[in-house]
């Protein structure tokens, strides 16, 4: 196992998961994450602040990454998986636009108060089209 997944465990292991099942949430994410072909997890945590899980992939162009899973530092624990506006499309608007949002760039953000199934789904769908277009 490598360091950025030994710092994901570990802290995932001190997490006590409450009724939200935002734990839940983001092992499922990280998961998603780690099987895609190519893609490439980092881990930056900043305790008391966030923990923030940051994925990119071998051929990715102009940008650091394609999506970041941020748990926030609150009580409960919530997640926040955001996306470079220009990367997915979201025509439920589900998300919140976010001006600079990530890494300085305008961004689109999914906030995870709570599991919910459907709306995972809608998360790993703008997942795999936010992959797809850091591509191009």
């Amino acid at each position: 196992m490598d360091k950025c997944m030994q710092e994901i465990e570990l802290f995932v292991g001190q997490w006590t998961d409450g009724p939200e099942q935002n734990r839940r949430a983001f092992i499922e994410l990280k998961e998603y994450l780690a099987a895609l072909t190519g893609v490439k997890l980092s881990f930056n945590p900043r305790p008391g602040l966030t923990y923030s899980l940051r994925a990119s992939q071998d051929g990715q162009k102009d940008r650091p990454l394609f999506v970041m899973v941020d748990v926030i530092e609150d009580n409960p624990r919530w997640l926040s998986a955001c996306f470079y506006g220009d990367m997915i499309s979201d025509p439920d608007e589900k998300g919140d636009f976010v001006p600079g949002g990530l890494l300085g760039q305008d961004a689109r953000c999914f906030d995870i108060n709570r599991y919910d199934a459907d709306f995972m789904g809608y998360i790993k769908a703008k997942i795999v089209e936010a992959c797809t277009a850091a591509r191009r």
